[in-house]
């Protein structure tokens, strides 16, 4: 049973950066991915990036500002934010899942607690 905790989070304003972390503990998938998920109330949760087999891949509303990445143990990763604007605000979800490339969130398993990113002048 995989264990997810996050760290990171907060209130920053428009063009500021931000970094999560996501620590697991026990089993990992070494074939699927792990990563980040990001919800609004009244919305569905929407993928924003993730890591499957060492390689990231992002949601397209992302790629050029955010970067995800693992230790070598595979069991960390981290959501570095830059650029951030309004549309960033959302709860963060780092979660984990045995498919690869995985993009919706139906297909994973383990999800954190969540992490409030407020982006606000």
């Amino acid at each position: 049973q995989v264990q997810l905790v996050e760290s990171g989070g907060g209130l920053v304003q428009p063009g500021d950066s931000m970094t999560l972390s996501c620590a697991a503990s026990g089993r990992t998938f070494t074939r699927g991915s792990m990563g980040w998920f990001r919800q609004v109330p009244g919305k569905d949760r929407e993928f924003v990036a993730a890591v499957s087999w060492r390689n990231p891949f992002y949601a397209d509303s992302v790629k050029g500002r955010f970067t995800i990445s693992s230790d070598d143990a595979k069991n960390t990763v981290h959501l570095q934010m830059n650029s951030l604007n309004t549309e960033d605000t959302a709860v963060y979800y780092c979660a984990a899942g045995s498919r690869s490339y995985s993009i919706v969130a139906f297909e994973y398993d383990t999800w954190g607690q969540g992490t409030q990113v407020t982006v606000s002048s």
